[in-house]
């Protein structure tokens, strides 16, 4: 077990009860997809996880440590085996692919060599071979902002693989991009999973995605998690009491 979420609650201060009570285990290995409508708590999970945001109460446990209760250095070196990928890139624009794959790695350099940007080889080397792991090295050299929707999301994917994550959390990584984009994303999240070992926790909204790379799957409904099993045990009875009657499946191929 790499982690352990136990009554995990989130209000935030406009009253918003986000996370009300979530139980979750995580195995070494496994591919979390996470679904649920817009609001349902999905984003609120990933951020409690890595402290990007603060639980409110409850627990979260990885690698045999309490995330809820570490602080200063500890935190940070224990965020360092958690990567986040999000929706929006998060990229410097005006920087190559290859520095903002390279930020990934700020963390764990020195100051001096964070400061001036003169890195070694190494670390270039190591960089270039996360570009290689999504398929993306050749545009290493390239400002970012010249970059495609889904060759960004794969540089971003590559900068989060710079810190040699234990766990990678994945916040919608697909919603603004096309569908064959999508499948090409999701493939590169797979074989990071089953060729690195890398665990996984993703945050999706298409089923047919999700049957496809998930190996269990967990939906919330308004902070509440109403389901957790195996992805194409969701027939259309647990898909209307997730996303509700008038709600339709749109698949992705």
């Amino acid at each position: 077990m790499i982690l352990k979420i136990e009554n995990l609650h989130k209000i935030y201060p406009n009253g918003t009860h986000a996370l009300q009570g979530i139980d979750l285990t995580l195995n070494e290995g496994e591919f979390l997809v996470v679904i649920g409508l817009s609001g349902s708590g999905k984003s609120t999970l990933l951020r409690c996880v890595n402290r990007l945001i603060e639980p409110t109460s409850g627990k979260v446990l990885f690698d045999g440590q309490d995330v809820t209760h570490v602080h200063g250095a500890e935190l940070r070196e224990l965020k360092k085996k958690i990567g986040m990928v999000f929706q929006q890139f998060n990229l410097i624009k005006r920087r190559s692919v290859l520095l903002n794959v390279i930020s990934g790695k700020l963390g764990s350099l020195g100051t001096l060599e964070s400061l001036t940007e003169t890195f070694s080889q190494d670390v270039i080397d190591e960089a270039m071979e996360c570009l290689r792991t999504v398929g993306i090295e050749e545009k290493a050299g390239i400002r970012a902002d010249a970059l495609s929707g889904g060759q960004q999301q794969r540089v971003a994917i590559a900068r989060s693989l710079m810190q040699r994550p234990k766990l990678l959390l994945a916040d919608e990584p697909v919603a603004s991009l096309d569908p064959a984009t999508s499948n090409s994303i999701m493939q590169y999240f797979e074989k990071i999973n089953k060729e690195m070992g890398t665990t996984i926790i993703c945050n999706l909204h298409f089923l047919s995605l999700v049957r496809r790379y998930a190996t269990r799957v967990v939906a919330l409904k308004q902070g509440n998690l109403i389901y957790e099993g195996k992805p194409e045990d969701i027939d259309e009875k647990w898909f209307k009491t997730i996303y509700g009657d008038e709600a339709e499946e749109v698949e992705i191929r």
